[in-house]
């Protein structure tokens, strides 16, 4: 049965979807940020934010390999582990975070993905993952949301630094997607979930003093929406991600992530009152075509 027609493959990828989505307004939520899109003095800062929300993940995820015992891995896989977890949780997070200070949460998430545009490029050069013309065009359809949404605030196509920083994300995770698909070919989902995360968290470290200071001034609504990013964005939508992941084509898979930013909007009009622009749905609505060409007609047979 293919990973497409696998109804566990399909909540996998409609609950990593939703989680995933509720992050971008979750990073908002937990930096505080101002009227001038800074973070607030009862909130973390971005690296501040990322230590803690994958300190979290790493937590949760440690007690759960101590029950069950989880094995260590083959030496052999630490160096392709690492580079994963470090593009895949360090770069990407902190980029992410950064870049949120000046991007409105629903246009950082159409921004992020320019992610699955890199990630089809490289599962064809790496991964040998064939799509159709159709799964092509499908891919620039959705790309073309992306566009639009970039447009969304009054500047044209003007990016600024913020989203810079988001587009290099977007490349991070390509990357890695890329990264976690071959190491999936020898590795368990959750095991290398849990190795990834825990490499990735070591370089966060560096935020640490800064941490320790603001965990005494933060409000309890900034500590507990960064405390649900760790447990629900970061440690259950990694493995679910890894799960599907290990059941379709990385390049299949990542188009879901354009359904991503159309579910952030919403959450971020509803959680932090950021209204679409009529170029934000717009481009939502491009998304989704682009989405249901690639899943539709996007792959060939015998990748079925």
């Amino acid at each position: 049965m293919s990973g497409q027609r696998d109804p566990r493959t399909g909540l996998a990828i409609a609950g990593l979807l939703l989680l995933w989505a509720s992050a971008f307004a979750g990073i908002r939520a937990g930096m505080r940020l101002t009227p001038a899109g800074l973070p607030g003095a009862d909130g973390y800062g971005p690296g501040e934010l990322a230590l803690l929300r994958f300190g979290t993940a790493s937590v949760v995820l440690a007690l759960y390999a101590l029950a069950h015992r989880m094995p260590l891995p083959d030496w052999r896989d630490l160096p392709h582990i690492a580079l994963a977890g470090f593009l895949g949780i360090s770069v990407y997070h902190v980029t992410l975070n950064f870049g949120e200070l000046t991007v409105q949460s629903g246009a950082a998430s159409m921004l992020i993905s320019a992610g699955p545009v890199f990630t089809a490029i490289l599962s064809a050069l790496v991964l040998r993952e064939r799509l159709t013309a159709t799964g092509w065009l499908g891919i620039l359809v959705a790309f073309g949301g992306v566009i639009l949404i970039a447009m969304s605030g009054g500047k044209g196509l003007h990016f600024p630094p913020g989203a810079l920083l988001i587009l290099l994300s977007a490349a991070s995770a390509a990357v890695f997607s890329i990264l976690s698909k071959q190491a999936l070919r020898r590795q368990e989902p959750l095991a290398f979930t849990c190795y990834s995360i825990w490499v990735g968290t070591l370089p966060l470290l560096f935020f640490l003093p800064g941490l320790v200071r603001q965990t005494q001034t933060a409000s309890p609504a900034a500590t507990l929406a960064v405390v649900y990013l760790g447990i629900f964005p970061a440690a259950i939508a990694y493995l679910l991600w890894n799960l599907a992941l290990n059941r379709m084509p990385a390049s299949v898979l990542s188009s879901f992530l354009y359904l991503s930013p159309v579910i952030a909007s919403g959450i971020a009009w509803v959680w932090l009152g950021e209204v679409p622009t009529v170029l934000t749905v717009l481009g939502g609505a491009i998304a989704i075509a682009g989405v249901v060409l690639v899943q539709t007609r996007g792959q060939h047979p015998a990748a079925a």
